[in-house]
């Protein structure tokens, strides 16, 4: 059952790390992408938050889907949204095509996330949950190792190509999970319909999902998207506007944060989780993202500049598979269902993030780190009363 777990979790990183290079390509070049259909931080924050608000709508359905017929079959659909996604981007020439294309993509996309996190609690044994998200993140970080730099330098010639070699990625993982991955969630344990209830009934098991332990998860996912996507979302046009950097230039700073984020989920989270527990790895990690944004700010020369943003990526890396982790070591049934609503909070800090950070760097160029930092020290604080160290396994809770 042990080899069997581990080859699909091998299985699923390299399908993630053919998705992740299509991801990464598009990075640098964005913004840029972005500007020159005359758009600026507003707009592109505007355009990465509906992204995020579909996958705060369609992520918990998916979720359930998956609780109900298998995750292979809501993975591919995933996978083929993201790709279709990817040329029509390519082929837009007008700011209402990109929106109508972002839009569906996070309909469709939303489809990956939970799954994928659902399927590594099928595969997994609860002791080795966090080495399997760790794997998962290192594949995504080797993508963008390698993504982002072919971006910037097929961004130079045309920043559409990108776009196109993104799909044909996509479907290129489309036709790796359909041979290669097998079902994680045999039909035996798949969950039935539920039973019909009142809208009383439902919102109570809600929010008993959404207290104690698991909505103190929640609020910390919330702060691990928010803050990641702060940095993602705006960070072309911040080096464009603060350094006058180019596609070149931001392909190979994202390069080192693929780099720095496989080496560090690839090797630490399962030592560190197995010798403090997640709780304690969590709120390290929180503080130092507080602290990256900061550096990022203060930084004004090149080695300064990558030193921060490794130190950033670094706590991120750190923080992602932890929350996750302890996430799903809360239920022992209806690893879709928790995961989807994961998603959909995790979903809200996507839109939160890119919005105020486009809204406030066309204020001052500073104000998104900084302001960043600032609530991160928060939510750092929060944790410290809010956040216990290791946590037993909950009970299922029915909806």
């Amino acid at each position: 059952m042990f080899k069997h777990a581990n080859r699909n979790v091998a299985i699923l990183a390299f399908t993630l790390l053919v998705v992740m290079l299509g991801f990464g390509i598009v990075i640098p070049i964005f913004p840029f992408y972005i500007e020159n259909l005359g758009a600026g931080g507003t707009e592109l924050g505007l355009l990465a938050a509906s992204y995020a608000l579909m996958r705060l709508v369609f992520g918990p359905i998916w979720g359930t889907l998956s609780d109900r017929v298998g995750r292979k079959p809501i993975l591919m659909i995933g996978i083929l949204g993201y790709g279709i996604t990817m040329v029509w981007f390519g082929l837009a020439d007008r700011l209402w095509m990109l929106f109508l294309a972002r839009a569906l993509s996070g309909i469709l996309s939303s489809a990956t996330s939970p799954t994928t996190m659902a399927y590594v609690g099928d595969s997994t044994s609860e002791d080795d949950r966090g080495r399997g998200m760790g794997i998962l993140g290192a594949a995504v970080g080797l993508g963008t190792i390698l993504g982002p730099g072919l971006g910037g330098l097929l961004g130079g010639e045309s920043l559409s190509l990108p776009f196109f070699i993104a799909g044909g990625m996509s479907f290129l993982a489309l036709g790796l999970v359909a041979l290669l991955l097998p079902e994680s969630l045999p039909p035996e344990a798949r969950q039935a319909k539920p039973r019909p209830h009142s809208p009383r009934e439902g919102m109570r098991a809600w929010l008993s999902m959404l207290g104690g332990t698991l909505g103190s998860l929640f609020a910390m996912g919330f702060l691990v998207s928010y803050a990641l996507t702060v940095f993602y979302g705006i960070f072309g046009l911040y080096a464009l506007q603060k350094y006058g950097y180019g596609p070149d230039e931001v392909g190979v700073i994202f390069m080192v944060v693929g780099l720095v984020s496989a080496l560090a989920q690839g090797v630490l989270p399962g030592p560190l989780t197995r010798r403090w527990g997640e709780g304690p790895l969590i709120k390290a990690a929180l503080l130092a993202t507080a602290i990256g944004f900061g550096w990022m700010s203060l930084a004004q020369s090149y080695p300064a500049i990558l030193g921060g943003i490794a130190f950033f990526t670094l706590a991120t890396a750190l923080l992602s598979p932890a929350v996750t982790a302890l996430t799903s070591r809360q239920v022992t049934e209806g690893q879709g269902r928790v995961m989807g609503l994961s998603n959909a909070v995790m979903s809200l800090g996507r839109a939160a993030g890119p919005l105020w950070a486009g809204i406030a760097l066309d204020w001052w160029v500073e104000l998104p780190y900084l302001s960043s930092m600032g609530i991160l020290l928060a939510g750092f604080v929060v944790s410290l009363v809010w956040l216990p160290g290791r946590v037993k396994v909950i009970e299922p809770i029915e909806v």
